[in-house]
């Protein structure tokens, strides 16, 4: 399988997913109160909801200009920058879901014209305290890539339902509805 053919989709489901969440907090328990939600956090010690939004988007862009073997765009830093800064500033639902549309757009952009990277290929991959892994391309997107953007989607749900969000399973897992046998539904076959 191709890294992007596992990438693209993988952080366009889970982005869609996220966004799905937050209209779903806003439902429940009205837009006022899913606006606090953006500033919930597990512990203390953990980034809010606004950040764990964000950083997913950072993940999925981060992901995608690597294999491409391109600098990250300046909308990056910024997008990372107010991630940091999602404590004290955490926006509303409606610029969450901006920045989630916005980033599946640049994923599905960026996706068209990608060639597949030689898997062996060399990553320097920095973090912003100094430390660097020096990783194949597989290597980054098996080990990192995929691990850090569900890392940020999970926090998000784990928030959402701390925070009383009725999200379960079938919330989690929606793009695989579409691939779901109608007659192995429970109670599907029961005669009315």
């Amino acid at each position: 399988m191709k890294l992007i053919d596992l990438l693209t989709p993988t952080y366009i489901q889970m982005l869609n997913a996220l966004s799905a969440w937050l209209d779903k907090a806003a439902g429940q328990i009205g837009a006022d109160e899913a606006e606090k939600l953006l500033a919930a956090r597990l512990a203390p010690d953990m980034f809010p909801l606004s950040t764990q939004v964000r950083f997913a988007c950072v993940q999925a862009l981060e992901g995608m200009y690597r294999l491409r073997g391109e600098a990250f765009p300046p909308e990056m830093s910024d997008l990372l920058k107010e991630g940091q800064n999602g404590g004290e500033h955490p926006g509303s639902l409606a610029q969450a879901k901006a920045r989630i549309a916005e980033t599946v757009s640049s994923v599905q952009s960026l996706a068209t014209d990608m060639t597949e990277p030689d898997a062996g290929a060399p990553i320097a991959h920095e973090l912003p305290n100094g430390m660097v892994f020096d990783l194949g391309t597989e290597q980054y997107a098996r080990d990192w890539a995929l691990g850090q953007f569900y890392f940020h989607i999970m926090t998000a749900y784990a928030i959402l339902r701390q925070q009383g969000v009725a999200l379960g399973k079938a919330d989690y897992v929606a793009h695989m509805m579409g691939h779901l046998r109608p007659e192995s539904i429970p109670g599907a076959n029961k005669a009315g």
